[in-house]
């Protein structure tokens, strides 16, 4: 998306004819073939590891953590692996996105009319967000230090980082839709008026 808003707004010219149906096809497919091959040499590991002992998790799901800390293997491969998959697949990615937000940014601000800034940010501003809930959630769980209540703290932080990106993505994107601002806007004046009357 960020690679799409990117070509849009610093190559305008160029976008319909980099961005075409054959183009999206390969990116789509590069990104599931790759997940595809980065989760499953992990979960390779994964079924290799020895389990004595108790096989229960003090989790409302299984999270890698939490299956590590139960096994009996040794571990150090498969840390080291994981280390591996996530900057594949989260840091890189992420200085992918931030990359192309700064040539976003500095195009934008080369614009001369007011208006032209803001519809080229307008654009991208809904993408923006939806990266900046993911990344900021994912960030508070795995490298914002945990308090004396570490397991609970960790459900809590697991629990807004499932459930907090989707729920905020399709309430984000539809903010730009006009009939859905259009009916905010009169819930608010009917908020608005409800309250004045009651305070009469």
């Amino acid at each position: 998306m960020s690679y799409d808003r990117y070509l849009a707004i610093c190559y305008p010219l160029h976008y319909a004819a980099i961005i075409n149906s054959k183009n999206s096809l390969y990116l789509v497919s590069f990104s599931w073939i790759s997940s595809y091959i980065l989760m499953s040499s992990e979960l390779i590991f994964i079924f290799q590891m020895e389990f004595c002992g108790s096989s229960v998790i003090d989790h409302f799901f299984c999270d890698f953590a939490e299956i590590v800390k139960i096994s009996a293997s040794s571990n150090s491969i498969l840390l080291w692996e994981d280390f591996v998959v996530s900057l594949l697949s989260v840091f890189f990615p992420f200085l992918f996105i931030v990359s192309s937000y700064i040539c976003i940014f500095l195009t934008i601000l080369k614009i001369s009319s007011m208006s032209g800034r803001k519809k080229a940010f307008s654009t991208c501003s809904s993408h923006l967000l939806v990266v900046c809930v993911y990344y900021g959630t994912l960030i508070a769980i795995y490298m914002v230090p945990s308090g004396d209540n570490v397991q609970n703290e960790n459900k809590f932080k697991s629990l807004i980082y499932i459930v907090l990106p989707p729920l905020i993505n399709p309430i984000v994107y539809s903010l730009r839709n006009r009939e859905m601002l259009e009916s905010i806007k009169t819930l608010m004046y009917k908020y608005v008026r409800a309250e004045k009357c009651w305070r009469v």
